[in-house]
């Protein structure tokens, strides 16, 4: 399980980002810091995997915070989650190698798709020793810089990566119908990146959907890959 750490200094916005974290079974949030010091110190003095980092903080702010746990060496992710939408802000960011850059107001779906980026690229470093050049593309292309080709053949939201996890199980299990929640057991993905996902695949021609109406409550959507 993912170790979040939530650096924001508005109290209820913190705590909309630890209810967000906390719908992926995956995260859990280890702790909170209303400022950009106490976040660099708590950090170092904790196991975090990411910080969901506010850039308007007091004390100091989310990119200074960033510049030191950067400068220290320390093994952490950031997901930048922040009213600051200039260029500068932006640019230095992404220069210090952030994840993802949200800019409030965001949606739960969008947040969901900052920590699939996060899990994506732990995965892909996590299961390989060495890296050939089509899973360091994969890995930049998790990070947002796909090649002009990829952008047009796929939609703002749909990665590549996550796509062929989906597409890898349904086709090993293909004929049968699957629910969300099942589906997203399997693959280790959210129910919400897997209905996203799901959607789109029917919508493209390659799944299929039914309601099952036998769940003794609400009618339920099961899902099935199309062999071509």
């Amino acid at each position: 399980m993912y170790k979040v750490l939530i650096a924001e200094d508005d109290p209820m916005v913190a705590m909309i980002n630890e209810k967000y974290v906390e719908k992926n079974k995956d995260y859990t949030v280890v702790g909170k810091a209303r400022d950009g010091k106490s976040a660099v110190a708590f950090v170092k003095e904790n196991e975090v995997d990411l910080v969901i980092l506010d850039v308007y903080m007091p004390v100091m702010d989310g990119i200074e915070a960033l510049g030191e746990m950067r400068a220290e060496g320390l093994p952490v992710e950031v997901i930048m989650v922040t009213a600051a939408n200039d260029r500068t802000t932006l640019e230095k960011a992404l220069h210090m190698g952030v994840v993802d850059y949200l800019v409030k107001p965001f949606t739960l779906e969008r947040f969901q798709m900052a920590l699939d980026k996060f899990a994506a690229q732990k995965y892909a470093f996590g299961s390989e020793t060495e890296f050939n050049q089509s899973l360091i593309d994969s890995i930049v292309e998790t990070n947002g810089r796909k090649k002009p080709q990829e952008q047009q053949a796929l939609p703002k939201g749909i990665q590549a990566r996550t796509l062929q996890i989906l597409l890898d199980f349904l086709g090993q299990n293909a004929g049968a119908y699957y629910p969300c929640d099942l589906i997203a057991e399997k693959t280790d993905l959210t129910i919400v990146t897997v209905r996203r996902y799901m959607t789109f695949l029917v919508e493209r021609g390659d799944a299929e959907n039914r309601m099952n109406y036998e769940t003794g409550g609400r009618p339920q959507v099961l899902y099935r890959i199309i062999k071509k």
